[in-house]
């Protein structure tokens, strides 16, 4: 099958969605499918062979976080430059509804069409208001797939319809087997997200930090993540800064080891998260995992069963659960077992066969089996559509 993956946010700045694609296009390869990306991206010759850029993204205010979306004329032309020279069985666009390439190559094609919403946000006005242009976009999707059921609850109460769930996907075995550095023992915390990023929660956890280390003094905290670190630690006492160790930016290989080193995971988001990829990756690693109760999150870790939760931006709560679980081994070993359990569920050999089979379904019932074509009449009815100014590229 020749499959078309569209890639909203910038491929050279990680992110949930991206990994997500990316492995999604590696699984597919490896069944011998051939799959092509399309992403913005500003470096051709860093990108996989399977990824094709469509220039420059440029940085928009979305969903609590700065997403990097490419958009207007120029997208626009490369797009449907790709679909033609593509010639797809069936085009997979991710998150449709926001201004991306994404949502152009929905407009530009027409034929077998997937998508998959990643989103959750239960209030969103801008999505109301974008209603009456996205549906010319929605009504083209042949099946809409979501990556968690508060992404799927985004999707019906903001836009109708509905969607099939199937979650974000990992390689299981990639995080299993992976070595435990011999630098890190003794215990261990672990964080990886953008430090600068105040929904990733990371203020919470170093405000957790002192008291950690008044009852665990030999504790230490790990984090990964790009940001700004002299300004998250700012506030901090000097002893308790002693005992951070700031990573920077890791590789898929570094991230592994961390997570495999680590005594507890700790995931303190403060919101808009629909899925949460990293409690995935951290569960195969056999890491313990101590996450906020966001209702992503809990669905993710079976409940608070395979791992714990305690509330939302609550400093309090995350040291004494902490303190906890570092006191109690028993417990510890029990979280690593019920999570090494729980997580197949999500590995790739599971999710990729349920998109897949959606993939299928599709193609099946589009007349002839005919894959996505190019709208000819797109290229006068962007402004139409829009009704308003194209941003420039």
């Amino acid at each position: 099958m020749k499959i078309g993956i569209v890639c909203p946010y910038d491929w050279d700045v990680p992110g949930g969605v991206q990994f997500h694609i990316r492995d999604l296009a590696e699984h597919l390869i490896g069944l011998g499918h051939k799959v092509s990306v399309l992403a913005p991206a500003d470096d051709d010759s860093a990108l996989p062979s399977y990824v094709v850029s469509a220039g420059r993204a440029v940085a928009v205010p979305y969903n609590g976080s700065v997403a990097r979306l490419s958009f207007g004329i120029i997208s626009a032309t490369r797009v449907r430059r790709w679909l033609r020279d593509g010639e797809f069985d069936i085009l997979h666009v991710h998150e449709p509804t926001s201004p991306s390439l994404s949502m152009l190559a929905a407009w530009a094609a027409t034929g077998p069409m997937v998508a998959t919403f990643h989103t959750s946000n239960p209030r969103s006005r801008a999505m109301i208001a974008a209603s009456p242009i996205l549906q010319p976009v929605l009504e083209k999707i042949n099946a809409r797939i979501a990556v968690s059921e508060y992404a799927r609850r985004t999707l019906v109460e903001h836009l109708g319809g509905d969607a099939v769930v199937i979650p974000n996907g990992v390689d299981v075995s990639f995080f299993a087997e992976a070595e435990p550095d011999p630098r890190w023992v003794g215990p261990t915390l672990g964080f990886i997200g953008r430090i600068n990023e105040p929904r990733k929660g990371l203020p919470t956890l170093l405000a957790a930090l002192p008291e950690i280390l008044r009852v665990r003094p030999e504790a230490r905290l790990l984090v990964a993540g790009k940001g700004d670190e002299e300004e998250a630690v700012a506030g901090l006492a000097p002893e308790v800064r002693a005992r951070i160790e700031f990573l920077g930016m890791v590789s898929d290989e570094e991230k592994a080891r961390l997570l495999r080193s680590v005594d507890l995971y700790v995931a303190p988001n403060t919101g808009g998260e629909s899925f949460g990829i990293i409690l995935v990756e951290a569960m195969s690693a056999a890491a313990p995992v101590l996450a906020s109760d966001l209702d992503a999150f809990a669905q993710v870790l079976d409940q608070g069963q395979a791992g714990e939760l305690f509330p939302v931006e609550d400093a309090g709560a995350l040291a004494a659960a902490a303190i906890r679980l570092l006191g109690d081994p028993q417990r510890l070993a029990e979280l690593r077992t019920a999570a090494s359990a729980h997580v197949r569920r999500f590995d790739w050999s599971v999710v990729g066969a349920d998109i897949l089979a959606v993939y299928e379904t599709v193609t099946d019932g589009t007349a002839g089996g005919a894959g996505p074509k190019v709208r000819e009449d797109e290229g006068t009815s962007w402004r139409e559509r829009l009704g308003l100014g194209l941003a420039r590229d």
